[in-house]
């Protein structure tokens, strides 16, 4: 909700602004009420409220007055101006010192519903690009912007910081419900991350505020799916590090459907017999052993509850091994090393990249045998490419899709390097990146929205992979 803040030193104007607005149906909430502009000087400066609507001429401290005290103060709380016919050209130099806008009085009440959804979209667009500036500045290494956009680590000699990654189940998020911390002296701010993802980082000048047992906490918040929750640190160097580790545990939702309360933990050394195992299959050519082995690793895995972390280190190691063994056989497949980002959108959950490392050692002990001629292979692989270039906007699995088009899943990763010289992952990351591209350019949508538009319904996720294709990040890109 938008916060709003009425000065007038009438009355009775101050009572028609707050009945002729629909506040509620477009966000805003009237915080403050004030006839006296010293009293609600001192409440703008306590309460950084969204929104003023004051009264351009009142007694010792005008309507202009208190926007010159707030610009004054670097507050970003934004003016509308209210005024008479008389002290129309007042408003017009409100107007010029950045008044958002202008109404007289008496209201016209055939307007106001105009009006509150003309703010309301004004807001709508300044959350949107706020987000994207903060966004780009936590996870970037540049100390000086994180502080001037997280005023609060100035407060204090000292300042712990703590991210959560909230998981949301719908896009109905209840951040006042959300950030409700009892008390305790803790500063939040969030971030939107995606349409149902949301960072929320948490600062305080005492470490114990931020530990403690956030369970109870999470459970009395319907609607949240799982929280990833990082360590604590008093570094601002350290905060991109922070994000990455709450995005992690936030992440366990690809190793369970119940995701919950998840604390960054790596449990790293518990995976090393999954991989001395898949050492032992492939050096010992022990290939029988691979239906047991790849069942066991999905109990293993949820018996000792790991976590992205490990599923990151168990494929990058399974990948190292694979391709140092078998590199001609496995020159076009898709085995390259990947962060959790890049696994989460490439499999579609833990037993999805199971089973490719499953058909992967299959493909090794059948020496790639396969039940269609070369010819009709390559015309189910032509369909398949031509149903990604029409589709590659929606949620595309290469496990799907090779059952869509009858292609075995790995040869179909070796098909994608020989005849388009790049892997499935590659070809729908260009063809979502060019398509954002030209969006950026051609249209005023934001950049959350060009995001959806382009395939990546996380905000987060696109962000890095725009800048790993672009070298700068969408925001950047849209400004050059």
């Amino acid at each position: 909700m938008y916060k709003v803040m009425i000065v007038d030193d009438e009355a009775w104007a101050i009572k028609g602004i707050c009945n002729a607005f629909d506040w509620d149906k477009y966000g805003f909430e009237i915080v403050g009420q004030f006839k006296s502009a010293y009293k609600a000087w001192d409440a703008i400066r306590a309460d950084k409220p969204d929104l003023v609507f004051t009264d351009i001429r009142m007694p010792d401290i005008s309507g202009l007055d208190l926007m010159k005290r707030a610009k004054t103060h670097g507050l970003d709380t934004e003016f509308v101006i209210v005024s008479g016919y008389a002290e129309f050209e007042y408003a017009q130099e409100a107007l010029r010192y950045g008044a958002l806008d202008y109404f007289l009085k008496p209201l016209d009440i055939d307007m106001t519903d105009q009006f509150i959804m003309k703010l309301a979209m004004h807001f709508s667009r300044r959350s949107e690009a706020r987000n994207q500036i903060l966004l780009d500045a936590l996870t970037s290494a540049d100390e000086d912007e994180i502080k001037r956009l997280l005023p609060y680590s100035d407060c204090a000699a000292v300042c712990y910081y703590r991210v959560l990654a909230v998981d949301f189940e719908g896009e109905n998020k209840d951040f006042n419900t959300l950030l409700s911390f009892k008390g305790k002296p803790i500063h939040a701010v969030e971030v939107e991350a995606g349409t149902r993802k949301m960072l929320v980082v948490l600062m305080s000048e005492h470490r114990a505020c931020l530990e403690g047992d956030w369970d109870e906490w999470v459970l009395k918040n319907t609607g949240i799916n799982a929280v990833g929750i990082s360590s604590i640190s008093s570094q601002l160097k350290h905060m991109s590090k922070l994000i990455k580790e709450a995005d992690m545990s936030a992440s366990q939702v690809f190793l369970e459907e119940a995701g919950g309360v998840v604390h960054y933990e790596p449990k790293l050394h518990l995976v090393k017999p999954c991989i001395d195992e898949i050492y032992r299959i492939i050096q010992g050519n022990q290939f029988d052993d691979m239906d047991v082995f790849i069942i066991g690793l999905q109990e293993y895995f949820r018996d000792h509850h790991l976590g992205m972390a490990e599923v990151v280190y168990l494929w990058n190691q399974a990948a190292g091994i694979l391709i140092n063994a078998y590199s001609e056989e496995l020159k076009d497949m898709e085995l390259e090393f990947l962060n959790y980002s890049e696994i989460k959108e490439r499999f579609e959950h833990f037993e999805s990249l199971c089973s490719f490392l499953h058909e992967v050692l299959a493909s090794i002990r059948q020496e790639n045998s396969r039940s269609l001629q070369e010819g009709d292979i390559l015309s189910c692989f032509n369909r398949m490419v031509a149903y990604i270039n029409q589709h590659f906007e929606q949620k595309l699995y290469l496990k799907d899709l090779s059952a869509q088009f009858f292609i075995n899943q790995v040869y179909c990763c070796q098909l994608f390097k020989k005849n388009l010289g790049k892997t499935f992952s590659e070809y729908v990351s260009e063809l979502r990146i060019k398509k954002a591209r030209e969006l950026l350019k051609h249209t005023d949508l934001s950049i959350e929205q060009i995001a959806i538009k382009a395939g990546y319904v996380d905000y987060y996720y696109f962000n890095k992979v725009f800048k790993k294709h672009c070298g700068i990040t969408p925001t950047k890109f849209r400004k050059s």
